[in-house]
């Protein structure tokens, strides 16, 4: 059970959220690269409600079983595109900061698949997802009520 719905407790604090949402879902940026970027980033922060709605949407959009089910073994699979590995490893390293830097490597390859903007909006959408785990996880978000739009 929630422990509270933090969106009714607090709709102004929302708000800066759903707008860094709305616009990495407007950018130019795939839709299946940024759900792949949300799931992987929920499954490091343990976030069953993300997770919940994040795979549901992304087999809505299209995405296969197949790569959602695998999507934690990402680097040992042939399912995945060089963009889309870029990508998870950008979401990994920006989630687990706090454990080492972003190298200078990394960056260089981002910047072969992205250009400067889409890497920001990329970073952007990785920070949001952060920040939404980061409410669901401790106001107990229940998961399996969330139906794919």
């Amino acid at each position: 059970m929630s422990r509270l719905i933090y969106h009714e407790v607090a709709p102004d604090a929302i708000k800066g959220l759903l707008n860094i949402e709305t616009y990495t879902r407007n950018s130019t940026l795939e839709h299946s690269l940024l759900e792949l970027v949300k799931m992987r980033v929920s499954q490091i922060n343990n976030c069953a409600y993300c997770l919940d709605m994040h795979s549901k949407d992304a087999r809505k959009g299209g995405e296969s079983e197949m790569r959602l089910y695998t999507l934690s073994a990402w680097r040992e699979t042939p399912f995945f595109t060089d963009k889309e590995r870029a990508a998870l490893e950008w979401a990994e390293a920006l989630t687990l900061i706090a454990q080492q830097h972003i190298s200078d490597q990394l960056y260089e390859t981002m910047l072969q698949h992205f250009s400067e903007k889409e890497l920001v909006d990329l970073t952007m959408a990785i920070v949001s997802i952060n920040g939404w785990n980061r409410l669901a996880i401790p106001f107990q978000s229940e998961p399996g009520h969330y139906q794919a739009k």
